[in-house]
């Protein structure tokens, strides 16, 4: 069944006008098709491969659903979607102002604006028996659809992420000040400076952010599109009431089956790995000593065979017993 035979999906290839030329996209590296669901918010660009992918219902499992980060797309998702969809159907977005979905104007960008630009994308797929894969936003913007639809929810692959305030902690206070201030804004806007240098710094080991790689990341954000990349590390703090809610929120998915895979130099959430540790109650946790916060691009494909044994295991007993 087509995309266009369902409700709510009105396209299947990204439309003209969403993103003008996407000559660019490297679709080797992304041989998946694009498709456009056009949502209230905006439309948003989204891949939706594999085994049950682009039908009503979905009777082989669960589904795995992907939330990237600042400054990437479904591009970093590449090679567990390549890895996993033999198995599984594989669903990931990008969010509004990000890789190949619109940048509307008048849109905040709030991570709260993207959580609920997600729950409508939920209910217009009709997605269940999900299994969520978040890491760095994608942790707080995931997880606050967990919070709100726990039933729905049949797992929690985590990476490299949080979900709770940090504006107490110098670290954060000052990333977010100077990324997110109106020094980072011109930088940001202007210069791409989220792309072309606290991507690069994030990693562990640079050399894995290859020219053609970080082409890939520089071109989804042409000039004039640019604004998400600043508000997200502004929200850092400024959405620390957000985050606080979220937090609260958040406490009863602790028995829902995790897997938490880590970059240990990751310059940004890599010590936060015992606060999830302690957090889910029968987590499995994966560390990779010399990878940093970016760990699809890092590790990639390493990362399928641990996902693929979890959800096969404590993910398909959830959907089994009709959730967690």
């Amino acid at each position: 069944m087509s995309s266009t035979e369902r409700p709510g999906v009105s396209e299947t290839t990204v439309p003209d006008g969403v993103h003008g030329d996407t000559d660019w996209v490297d679709r080797v590296a992304y041989p998946f098709e694009s498709r456009c669901v056009a949502l209230p918010q905006g439309a948003v660009h989204y891949v939706d491969e594999g085994s049950g992918a682009v039908r009503e219902e979905d009777t082989d499992g669960p589904t795995l659903v992907f939330f990237h980060g600042n400054p990437t797309w479904s591009f970093c998702y590449r090679h567990l979607i390549r890895g996993l969809r033999d198995e599984y159907r594989c669903v990931a977005m990008d969010y509004l102002g990000f890789g190949l979905s619109e940048h509307p104007e008048g849109f905040s960008y709030r991570p709260s604006a993207h959580a609920d630009v997600f729950e409508t994308f939920v209910e217009e797929l009709g997605l269940t028996d999900v299994v969520l894969v978040v890491q760095d936003w994608g942790g707080p913007i995931g997880l606050s659809y967990a919070a709100d639809h726990p039933e729905n929810v049949a797992g929690l692959v985590v990476v490299n992420t949080w979900a709770w305030p940090v504006d107490e902690e110098w670290w954060y206070r000052t990333f977010s000040w100077g990324a997110g201030g109106p020094l980072g804004r011109v930088l940001c806007e202007r210069f791409n400076a989220f792309v072309e240098v606290v991507m690069p710094a994030a990693y562990g080991d640079r050399s894995k952010l290859t020219p053609a790689i970080h082409e890939q990341y520089r071109r989804a954000l042409p000039a004039g599109k640019r604004e998400g990349t600043w508000v997200f590390p502004r929200a850092i703090v400024e959405e620390t009431p957000w985050l606080e809610g979220l937090w609260d929120r958040i406490e009863g998915l602790e028995d829902h089956p995790a897997l938490l895979l880590w970059g240990l130099e990751d310059p940004a959430f890599g010590a936060q790995l015992p606060v999830w540790e302690t957090f889910f109650r029968d987590a499995e946790t994966r560390t990779f000593p010399d990878a940093g916060h970016y760990l699809q691009e890092e590790v990639g494909e390493d990362l399928v065979e641990p996902i693929r044994v979890f959800v096969a295991g404590p993910c398909s007993r959830g959907v089994d017993s009709g959730g967690t």
